[in-house]
């Protein structure tokens, strides 16, 4: 059954390989298959049970639902299994659609996905991600169907001038590499909305937490030159040819999958891909099986039954095919990747939320620098207590906003205003420079404010910031009002209707300017929020215990990868 997991070299026939590419080409095209489950009778009452799996094990799970089906056994009534091939940042943003909640980075899914009923991720932090995001999200989680340890892919004659093989690696010499050497490109895939690169930046971050923060930042830069957007294309940016020059313009490191790399070798490319796996390892992907909370009873009792289906034999060789090992990370069916564990261990329970939330916070303040004006709310309600020993509201607030400051760059542009209190409208700190300058004034700035009294203008200074934003636009940054408030807008503000109608009319696509809301306790008014954001692009995060506000804002702070232009 499967298991529970957190966390000289020989190639596969040609054939073989045909085999596997069609097999993932044609579930990747986004065909359904359905095919009726029958134990004996009639369908009194038929069940359909919809399943979105990742697309490099959704051709594993087709087959398996299929001898499924005509088998006709462990099963109750009569279902019928849909089987889609989903990129699980589709589902997750298809899951933040249904629950209206702003997901951080991966944006609303791809137009037309439907949540299933099961969903077959490649990674437990998915699920960790958006239950983060949507805390009322109740998926089941039956366990792993399947493993592939995340490695760190070079090409051969790389790996073999610098002496990297297998298990042998170090993150010190990637390190040294990464940060000094001239002809050693790395990449990535963007880590918000791939569990790949996301286990690489988790396993890079913690490695290079010894060595100090000026490392980790030199790491970070290193792979944002080498960016994708899809692992695909990442992958075509390996060198496909082993002359010194072509070496040297391909891409030289990136985290994959094994099953990447498999896959890549067994279509004999002309420069082999090297598979390192340092230690500690990253988090492995670990294809948890989760029944969705809208599935029905008779749905639930269907998705049991198929998890038990894909604890069999004929499952694992399937895995094999494709080059996955089974959720107890033996491999069978394939050859391993020169110096590959012969057990990949399980690498713990998925990463925290919160460390994803801050590794991401941090790539984020790398890869789209910033012109952002942050604008705090200082009515008299941000100086009630924050609780257990947490100070006031506006004090938990400041300490969020000075923790990220922490992450954001010297090129990143940033501008201080408070609004509310005892005179009208905003009040500037620190005017919109760049942190070079000015990180000493906004850090300062942070630690003076303090609620005056009041009720907060919120619209108005809403509508203000815009404006300032707008006028002094940037190409190049993500150019972004941040709002932190705790309540709603006050008496005698601008309307609503009237601040929407004004926003419509000040936008314009040629310059972008978001607006993202921060907000905490429970006096919010998150669908008016949610209203100004639709109009102009942006996303609202509401903290109502005080004490997740760092989080929260972490998450906003993400949120501009999505938006960056």
């Amino acid at each position: 059954m499967p298991g529970r997991h957190r966390h000289s070299s020989h190639r596969r026939t040609p054939s073989a390989a045909v085999a596997a590419a069609v097999a993932v080409l044609v579930v990747a095209a986004g065909l359904k298959f359905g095919m009726p489950l029958l134990t004996g009778g009639s369908c009194a009452a038929p069940v359909r049970l919809d399943v979105a799996a990742a697309p490099d094990i959704a051709p594993a799970v087709q087959a398996v639902a299929q001898d499924w089906t005509r088998a006709k056994t462990d099963g109750a009534g009569c279902v019928t299994v849909s089987v889609r091939a989903v990129e699980p940042v589709d589902v997750a943003g298809a899951v933040g659609r249904e629950q209206r909640a702003t997901l951080g980075g991966w944006g609303a899914g791809g137009a037309g996905i439907a949540v299933p009923q099961v969903w077959i991720a490649d990674s437990s932090t998915w699920p960790a991600r958006v239950r983060a995001a949507v805390p009322g999200f109740t998926a089941t989680d039956e366990g792993g169907v399947a493993a592939s340890p995340v490695v760190f892919a070079v090409p051969e004659p790389v790996a073999r001038q610098l002496d990297w093989q297998g298990q042998n690696a170090r993150y010190q010499d990637m390190f040294a590499q990464l940060t000094s050497s001239t002809t050693l490109r790395a990449g990535t895939v963007e880590p918000s909305r791939d569990a790949v690169g996301l286990s690489g930046l988790l396993a890079f971050g913690a490695a290079a937490g010894a060595a100090g923060p000026r490392v980790l930042d030199g790491v970070l830069h290193a792979l944002a030159t080498g960016r994708s957007a899809l692992r695909a294309n990442l992958i075509q940016q390996f060198p496909v040819a082993d002359d010194a020059a072509t070496l040297a313009g391909g891409l030289g490191l990136a985290a994959l999958s094994e099953h990447d790399v498999v896959t890549y070798n067994a279509g004999s490319p002309a420069v082999p891909l090297t598979a390192l796996y340092p230690q500690p390892a990253p988090a492995m992907l670990d294809y948890p099986y989760l029944t969705m909370p809208g599935a029905t009873a008779a749905q639930a009792a269907a998705a049991r039954a198929f998890f038990r289906a894909l604890g069999g034999s004929g499952f694992r060789d399937q895995l094999g095919r494709l080059g996955l090992r089974g959720p107890d990370g033996t491999a069978r069916g394939f050859t391993r990747p020169d110096g590959a564990p012969n057990v990949a261990a399980p690498t713990g329970p998925a990463p925290e939320a919160a460390a994803i939330v801050r590794a991401l916070a941090g790539w984020s303040g790398v890869v789209a620098p910033a012109r952002m004006l942050a604008v705090v709310d200082a009515s008299g309600s941000m100086g009630d207590p924050a609780g257990a020993g947490r100070g006031t509201r506006m004090q938990v607030v400041l300490q969020a906003a000075r923790d990220g400051l922490a992450l954001f760059s010297d090129d990143w542009q940033v501008g201080l205003w408070q609004f509310a209190g005892s005179s009208p409208g905003h009040r500037e700190l620190v005017p919109i420079g760049p942190l070079s300058r000015n990180r000493g004034e906004v850090g300062t700035a942070l630690t003076s404010v303090t609620a005056q009294g009041g009720d907060a203008g919120l619209n108005r200074t809403i509508l203000d910031a815009y404006r300032e934003v707008q006028d002094g636009w940037q190409a190049g940054r993500v150019n972004t009002v941040l709002v932190l408030t705790d309540g709603v807008s006050a008496p005698g503000d601008l309307a609503l209707p009237d601040l929407l109608t004004k926003l419509s009319a000040a936008k314009d696509d040629a310059r972008p300017v978001q607006v993202v809301v921060v907000g905490v306790g429970d006096r919010v008014d998150r669908a008016a929020l949610e209203q100004i954001t639709r109009t102009v692009g942006g996303g609202v995060f509401v903290a109502t215990d005080p004490a997740q506000v760092g989080d929260v804002f972490l998450q906003a702070i993400s949120l501009r990868v999505a938006s960056a232009r």
